[in-house]
């Protein structure tokens, strides 16, 4: 799944995404961290993995594992 990122808190790593399907995603702390990135900017592009119950588990650059 992909989608934009539309909030991003540099502090406590968590933040919102806006899929392509126009729905809003919230990422927590530990899918950023798992991603390996140091930092995300708003209207950056990325692709999201998720869990079976559908809570966000990495939250990565498009073509950057």
């Amino acid at each position: 799944m992909q989608g934009t990122v539309a909030t991003f808190d540099s502090q406590t790593h968590s933040g919102t995404l806006l899929l392509d399907d126009g729905s809003e995603l919230a990422f927590p702390a530990a899918a950023f961290h798992a991603s390996g990135l140091r930092l995300l900017r708003l209207g950056q592009r990325v692709a999201v993995e998720t869990a079976a119950d559908g809570s966000v588990t990495k939250v990565q650059v498009s073509g950057i594992s």
